[in-house]
């Protein structure tokens, strides 16, 4: 059960992203593991039981970040990350082309949402036909969307038109990758186990996309089988 993040949360965050290196970290393991790493572990056990719950039958997974870096892609930066994240989403490929919820805490904010990220070419060609032929499908779940003040889309978009859908569909049409977040700068929030209740409350609302968005990669899964 989730009991909230601490101060020495925090202080590790910014710690870990101006000492980025083993001499800072090493005699700090113990606060990143007790501090961090447990309770994000602990949040992603509770949202995971409860999407679970709502998505009975869904072989979901959970799946908590490392805190190292790939030693291969480095590219010049520190070993670890300053941030943290866990993912839930189904399937038995990788961590890209399904519907995924997330969490992320970072020194300054934390977010949480659902992303369709690096679906390949084949899954969102299949998006967008879905959209110019039953365009109410989607419709009918932006109407919503667009009656809360949660969350916002994001992720990258082509510049030319990929169809004209109308202004309400649009912004949904020309994106590459699909992200639904909600962004938030650290505050008291994140102390209290109240936390682990505001993010299953908002993930069980964008619950209707990951079905629409699953359902998608399902057909385009199975047609390459």
């Amino acid at each position: 059960m989730f009991r909230g993040y601490t101060q020495e949360t925090v202080d590790f965050l910014w710690g870990i992203r101006f000492n980025n290196d083993r001499e800072w970290f090493t005699p700090r393991k113990e606060i990143y593991q007790q501090h961090l790493l447990q309770p994000t572990k602990d949040l992603a056990e509770q949202v995971y039981d409860a999407l679970a719950a709502e998505l009975e039958g869904e072989p979901l997974l959970v799946k908590v970040s490392r805190i190292y870096r790939d030693a291969r892609r480095l590219y010049g930066r520190g070993p670890y990350k300053d941030h943290l994240w866990f993912a839930i989403r189904t399937g038995d490929r990788d961590w890209t082309g399904h519907p995924t919820f997330y969490f992320e805490i970072s020194p300054e904010a934390y977010s949480y949402g659902m992303g369709l990220w690096e679906a390949g070419t084949e899954i969102m060609d299949r998006y967008r036909r879905n959209i110019l032929e039953k365009p109410e499908e989607l419709a009918k779940l932006v109407r919503r969307f667009n009656r809360q003040d949660r969350f916002i889309l994001t992720g990258p978009a082509y510049a030319r038109s990929k169809g004209d859908v109308g202004p309400m569909l649009q912004p949904w049409m020309q994106k590459k990758s699909i992200n639904l977040e909600h962004t938030a700068a650290l505050d008291e929030k994140i102390f209290a186990p109240a936390l682990a209740d505001e993010i299953i409350a908002g993930l069980k609302e964008l619950i209707p996309f990951y079905r629409y968005f699953a359902a998608l990669c399902a057909e385009v899964y199975r047609e390459q089988a």
